[in-house]
C-alpha cells in the first residue's frame, strides 16, 4: 500500500454544501417522528441511502457507542461527522486501487517484483533498486 505526503492518508475537503444538504436530507427522511437524532436502525437505512450498502454490526456499534446517553441515537452532527469520515475513507481506498491499477498491468490480482521495479523503473528511475526490494518486501 502506497501512503501520500510523508504516508500521511490524503486529506478530502469539507463537505462541499450540495453533499451536506444531501447528508442532511438524508438524516431527516431517516428520524421517524422527528425525534431528532437515529437510532442503529435509522443509522443503518441512512448508511444504506447514502453508500449502497447496509453497515456491519461492528461499524453501527462504533457509531453509536458515541451517543449521547438521554437520547440513543446519533445526533445531527454525529451523523455527519461520520458521513464525512465514511467519504473520506471510501476516496483513499479508491486512491489505493487506483496506483494497485496502475501497478498490475496483467490484471492479475497481484504484484511481482517485476510489477515493482517496471513501475518504479518509469516513475522513479535513479531510485535504487535495493530501495524498489524493500519496498516491495514492506508490503508483504
Amino acid at each position: 500500500m502506497f501512503l501520500s505526503e510523508a504516508g500521511a492518508r490524503p486529506q478530502a475537503g469539507e463537505a462541499n454544501a450540495s453533499e451536506r444538504r444531501k447528508w442532511v436530507k438524508v438524516f431527516k427522511a431517516c428520524d421517524e417522528h422527528n425525534k431528532g437524532y437515529l437510532s442503529r436502525e435509522d443509522f443503518k437505512v441512512a448508511i444504506v441511502m447514502l453508500f449502497g450498502y447496509k453497515p456491519s454490526k461492528i461499524e453501527a456499534d462504533a457509531v453509536m457507542s458515541s451517543v449521547n446517553p438521554n437520547t440513543s441515537g446519533v445526533s445531527l452532527e454525529g451523523f455527519l461527522s461520520a458521513v464525512k469520515r465514511k467519504k473520506e475513507a471510501r476516496l483513499y481506498r479508491n486512491e489505493i486501487r487506483q496506483i494497485f491499477t496502475a501497478f498490475d498491468v496483467h490484471y492479475r490480482g497481484f504484484l511481482t517484483l517485476e510489477d515493482f521495479k517496471r513501475a518504479f523503473s518509469r516513475v522513479a528511475p535513479k531510485l535504487p533498486a535495493r530501495t524498489v526490494l524493500e519496498v516491495f518486501s514492506s508490503c508483504f
